[in-house]
């Protein structure tokens, strides 16, 4: 970390996870390069600064949102900010650092940009990245992603998978839509178990829980404890049910 005054970009910086999140709560947010494509809601990609390091966050405000008919209005950018204290709790640092704040176009979703490669994802990431694929694949069960596209797995130079877009997560009723089937059936490593184990105690922690209920309704936080409890009692990632269990489009 630089020790003056001098602004630089994030990535010179070995950025910690709580510095990362000073940044995004205090830093200066400027509109860089508008609105992303592709986006089902109004998704921005700005410049996000302090006194000492500049960088890109992806910023996604409450009142963008489409409505959908079976998710609350004006909830998912909370989902964004609960996708990322769960990853966070496991221990896994599957999300990048989120938080929800007021920007330019009113409360959001920000989260640190991650520098990728846009021609790598899911698709042709190769067998060399199973273990990190394992770790996603499990977190979306947990969370109920209703929409895992393989786009919204990134590679950043370090061969880090981040994972992206959670603003359909935490749905009381079962609607897994993923890419990610590949270990449909199988037992779930003993490493993951542990970690799952350790998320049901912290779901009966306060200082967990309070971040945590500011994001999601009782009813979703009950639901996320049932989901770890499922998979801790049969130790086997899903295997793809009736109806719609692939997101469209798949990338």
């Amino acid at each position: 970390m630089a020790d003056d005054a001098s602004q630089g970009d994030a990535e010179e910086f070995e950025l910690t996870t709580e510095r990362a999140l000073t940044l995004l709560k205090d830093g200066e947010m400027r509109e860089a390069h508008g609105l992303l494509p592709w986006s089902s809601n109004y998704t921005f990609l700005m410049r996000i600064a302090d006194s000492q390091i500049e960088s890109l966050a992806v910023y996604k405000p409450r009142r963008g949102e489409r409505p959908l008919w079976d998710f609350p209005d004006g909830t998912l950018c909370q989902r964004e900010v609960a996708a990322f204290l769960v990853s966070e709790a496991l221990g896994w640092h599957i999300v990048p650092p989120t938080l929800l704040r007021e920007g330019p176009h009113g409360s959001g979703s920000v989260q640190l940009f991650v520098s990728h490669d846009p021609e790598q994802n899911y698709f042709n990431f190769g067998t060399q990245y199973t273990d990190q694929l394992m770790r996603v694949a499990l977190f979306d069960q947990l969370i109920n992603n209703a929409d895992r596209k393989g786009g919204h797995c990134l590679l950043d130079a370090r061969g880090h998978i981040w994972a992206i877009d959670h603003g359909i997560c935490f749905h009381t009723q079962p609607k897994l839509r993923t890419v990610i089937w590949d270990f449909a059936g199988e037992q779930i490593p003993e490493a993951l178990m542990i970690d799952v184990r350790e998320l049901c105690d912290r779901l009966s922690e306060p200082e967990f829980l309070r971040p945590l209920s500011k994001m999601l309704s009782r009813s979703e936080i009950d639901a996320l404890q049932r989901r770890a409890d499922h998979i801790i009692e049969s130790g086997e990632y899903l295997t793809p049910g009736p109806g719609r269990n692939y997101p469209w489009p798949p990338v």
